[in-house]
């Protein structure tokens, strides 16, 4: 007799979380600073691997947003992240060199970090190269969208991760460290998006974008996933199903109106496409530890031997969330 899908999604969530629980002895603490979190911080929780030459830009953009305390894990970088990672007052940090492939790409070691501090914590979960941007964004601090999502009985906020790129070949102007990347990757696709939903988890599944139109041209529904709920009031009775794509319960996924409205949401800038990335995909395919046998980092490793170009004549200039309110990208819902 098959199980009802809210006791089968019960024991799922159940099960993730005693799997994050166990994965902790993966981790080794190597600075401490979680004393310092004070009962409202919001929390931003990643994942990383040799991403130096990002970190400095990072912090300092999620720091100014108003996330008061950081938690890393670090999987087993050699370019002096750990390190600098370490120096850094607002940041605590495990490290490990346990298979991300293994650990459901860094998802159970986030889950333990997420289940022993971000208990009634506004949390943010984003990779380095992920930016949020939210309407008013530029002249109010996450805590106040926080505190309206609190006040309105919302518990997590969706973002859709908007793939950025620049307008000449990747390695055309050398990334810094320490600069803006969107000074580099300042286009986007304004449309070319494909949406459909999960019936089983409730959430959104959106494709789409240079990703897909540049390397998964041959088969669409093979591109990566873009939607996500990275922000979430934490409790330690959730747990991320899928990366930061959807959550159980499944209540965490109803981010969207479906009455003919507008839901409050933001977006992702992903900054994955700078002169980094052709060295940085070689590594991870090497490797081998994301998801389908690396198939996505197999399909960048194709189109960039070939000298794919993500810009086309469709492409729009980033300007600020605004311009992303107008298309539709992103939306205040009945925020003031």
């Amino acid at each position: 007799m098959p199980i009802p899908g809210r006791l089968r999604r019960r024991i799922e969530r159940q099960w993730l979380i005693g799997r994050a629980i166990k994965r902790r002895h993966a981790l080794t603490l190597l600075t401490d600073r979680t004393r310092q979190i004070a009962s409202r911080d919001i929390l931003a929780f990643v994942t990383q691997r040799n991403e130096r030459v990002r970190l400095p830009y990072f912090l300092d953009y999620y720091r100014k947003l108003g996330i008061r305390h950081f938690l890393f894990v670090d999987n087993n970088s050699d370019d002096g992240s750990t390190e600098y990672l370490c120096e850094q007052p607002d940041v605590s940090l495990w490290w490990t060199k346990a298979g991300y492939k293994q650990s459901r790409f860094g998802m159970d070691w986030l889950g333990w970090l997420l289940f022993r501090y971000g208990h009634g914590h506004w949390c943010l979960t984003v990779d380095p190269d992920e930016f949020l941007v939210y309407p008013h964004c530029d002249d109010r601090p996450l805590t106040a969208l926080t505190d309206w999502l609190e006040d309105s009985g919302r518990r997590s906020y969706p973002a859709m991760l908007l793939d950025m790129y620049p307008r000449g070949a990747l390695d055309e102007t050398v990334y810094r460290e320490g600069q803006n990347p969107f000074e580099i990757a300042c286009w986007f696709d304004p449309a070319n998006y494909s949406i459909r939903k999960n019936k089983y988890l409730g959430n959104l599944w959106i494709q789409g974008g240079p990703r897909t139109r540049t390397f998964f041209s041959y088969d669409p529904k093979s591109g990566p996933a873009l939607n996500k709920i990275p922000l979430v009031n934490w409790n330690r009775r959730y747990a991320y199903y899928s990366s930061t794509h959807m959550l159980l319960p499944r209540s965490l996924n109803w981010v969207y109106d479906e009455d003919g409205g507008e839901m409050a949401s933001g977006c992702l800038l992903h900054a994955k496409f700078l002169s980094t990335f052709a060295e940085k995909s070689a590594e991870e395919l090497d490797r081998g530890q994301h998801y389908a046998n690396s198939q996505e980092y197999r399909a960048y490793h194709a189109g960039l031997q070939e000298g794919a170009h993500l810009w086309c004549s469709e492409s729009r200039e980033y300007h600020d969330w605004r311009q992303l309110e107008d298309l539709g990208l992103i939306s205040s819902g009945n925020w003031p």
